[in-house]
């Protein structure tokens, strides 16, 4: 037997006896994609959570949740998503389909169309909803998707998501990007290292018109042309020629447009002049001057992102380092609810901001913060007739608004005490 065969062997015993003697019988790590949170990852989400929040309350958001397990049927959309390959879904014992929650503007959608159910003399429950609108969430959810893992991406993750229901013009487009600053800036993180991307899928729209792309494959045609940066310009020439049978010549004037670095030259290789679409753009970029953050933002007209039911201005925040994927993305999604049955079209406009590039950020950045453990006060007993009147005064002490950590072992040396409130 060679002594590699042997040494293998050996190894194999030894595993057995480890077995054997106790060792663990389970996994020790979290599924894959997934993470454990110890108390100091624990200390890290709680800040950058805090974090979020701040901004939201300054800007008048509202917080809200829903269930992690939602309706199959949400994200079952069509335009060929990635997002319907990706769900851990299952039908319960029930017998109904449902999924771990992917994103959660699908959620919020059903939340706000259980506002506008019918009263009494309300037919389509217009009346209902306007006197609430415009509504300004915002929350921190956990989701779940079935995806490749890689730096700042897992399979679950919490996502902060800020919404805008019923404003239909480009202010609330900038109320968010505005948002999106303002956390950064939080953070410690400027423009030089984060940039703003921003299109128009109505720009977009114009072009594909006008390069006679029917209707109902400008969402397909928008996801496709998103891949760009995966698959390649050739690839997705191929993929506009194939699936929405467009010809060569048609499928390349539209590559090519999506390739200009600015709104002007955009407006000139698409055809579209200065059209009503192209002003709006304008104007956003105009209000984030007027501002003060204009130097975030850059047009970009490859941004047409993933999801079928953006309708409008789109975004995607992007390290300038190169060296992380896409940090937040969102944009407007007018006809969502319509997709789900409403009776007219909701306005609508959110971004995402997952935690986990966030993280990376920080850290590639260095400006992630330092958390120690906190505590005002261990307080120990020295013999075991000082216990209840040691117990008595962290009582005392946390009623006062202190934190206290109480040493439950009798502290016959002063030594350890101090060692473990070292610790704390």
């Amino acid at each position: 037997m060679s002594d590699k065969k042997e040494k293998a062997k050996k190894d194999d015993k030894k595993k057995k006896g480890d077995d054997k003697k106790g060792g663990p019988v389970i996994s020790l790590d979290p599924p894959s994609g997934t993470r454990d949170f110890f108390p100091q990852d624990m200390r890290m989400q709680s800040w950058l959570f805090s974090k979020f929040k701040e901004t939201a309350d300054l800007y008048g958001f509202q917080q809200y949740d829903a269930p992690v397990l939602e309706h199959e049927e949400l994200y079952k959309r069509k335009g060929g998503e990635e997002i319907t390959q990706q769900m851990y879904n299952f039908v319960d014992k029930e017998g109904a389909a449902v999924t771990l929650r992917p994103e959660m503007t699908p959620s919020l959608a059903r939340m706000v169309m259980s506002l506008m159910r019918a009263s009494d003399g309300a037919k389509d429950g217009a009346l209902q909803i306007a006197a609430l609108l415009p509504l300004k969430w915002f929350s921190i959810p956990q989701c779940w998707r079935f995806e490749t893992t890689q730096r700042g991406r897992k399979r679950e993750h919490y996502q902060w998501n800020m919404d805008i229901v019923g404003v239909n013009t480009i202010h609330a487009e900038a109320e968010l990007l505005s948002a999106i600053v303002n956390f950064f800036e939080s953070v410690g993180i400027t423009s030089q290292d984060v940039g703003l991307k921003v299109n128009s899928r109505k720009v977009l729209g114009a072009v594909l018109k006008n390069a006679g792309v029917p209707d109902d494959k400008f969402a397909e045609t928008c996801i496709i042309i998103d891949k760009q940066d995966k698959i390649g310009a050739e690839e997705v020439k191929k993929e506009l020629r194939e699936k929405i049978g467009l010809a060569a010549e048609v499928a390349n004037r539209i590559v090519s447009a999506t390739a200009a670095t600015t709104l002007d030259e955009f407006a000139s290789l698409a055809g579209v002049g200065e059209s009503e679409e192209v002003k709006e753009l304008r104007m956003l970029f105009k209000l984030a001057e007027e501002e003060g953050y204009g130097d975030w933002l850059q047009f970009d007209a490859s941004v047409v992102r993933g999801l079928a039911y953006y309708t409008g201005v789109v975004f995607e925040g992007f390290d300038k380092a190169g060296v992380l994927r896409a940090i937040c993305g969102g944009g407007r999604y007018d006809k969502l609810m319509s997709l789900y049955g409403c009776p007219k079209e909701v306005p609508c406009v959110g971004f995402g901001f997952g935690d986990c590039v966030i993280y990376e950020l920080l850290k590639e950045k260095q400006v992630q913060p330092d958390l120690p453990v906190k505590v005002d006060f261990v307080v120990a007993a020295f013999n075991q007739d000082m216990m209840g009147k040691a117990m008595n005064v962290a009582r005392r002490l946390r009623k006062a608004g202190k934190s206290v950590d109480v040493y439950t072992e009798v502290a016959k040396k002063v030594g350890k005490a101090f060692n473990y409130a070292d610790r704390a």
